[in-house]
């Protein structure tokens, strides 16, 4: 019988939630910017960034999520026409939050036409996305789940087609919003 999966601690212990299983944390590995926490699957070539940002006033509820991911895109270099989509958006409801604290929350699922490193080759990616909306402490709580969906043979990412072992899932990433605490206002500062 499995136990139940542990809340890791995120931001030195300011917020807490349930990441999925063999979650490697990249900053073990490289320096991660401090509003950062990443983790890359042990077995894919999945990743979860738990990202702090200022929050955007300017920008509406109901279009945030997809201010950030058109963001992403941005910082992808896939913003040209047909390199991003989204897919969906969707509120999530606060009763089925952990982090009360927000005055809003949102799930938005996309795709990214992105390349790794600047290669040339540019892998299929679903994108999905968290955001927490906190005005009160001037941020926004974006949680990005990269799921690479069609890998270019010529891709650094090409080893990790055979090696594709129990992916994570939109459910994992789900438990993982559904599960975000905060137990330190203090972090925003």
């Amino acid at each position: 019988m499995q136990s139940a999966p542990q809340a890791r601690p995120l931001f030195g212990g300011a917020l807490s939630a349930v990441i999925p299983h063999s979650a490697t944390d990249i900053s073990e590995l490289r320096e991660i910017p401090d509003n950062q926490e990443v983790f890359a699957h042990a077995h894919t070539d999945q990743s979860l960034i738990v990202e702090l940002l200022e929050y955007q006033a300017q920008v509406s509820d109901q279009d945030a999520a997809r201010y950030h991911f058109e963001d992403i895109a941005g910082s992808n270099k896939a913003s040209e026409p047909g390199a991003f989509e989204v897919t969906g958006v969707v509120a999530f409801p606060k009763p089925e939050l952990s982090l009360l604290e927000c005055s809003c929350a949102w799930m938005l699922t996309g795709t990214q036409r992105v390349s790794k490193f600047n290669e040339e080759a540019r892998d299929n990616v679903t994108i999905h996305l968290g955001l927490f909306r906190l005005p009160q402490f001037s941020t926004d709580v974006l949680i990005t789940f990269n799921d690479p969906q069609l890998i270019s043979p010529d891709s650094s990412s090409a080893f990790s087609v055979q090696t594709h072992r129990e992916p994570w899932t939109v459910q994992e990433f789900q438990r993982l919003l559904q599960t975000l605490t905060l137990h330190n206002p203090g972090l925003f500062g």
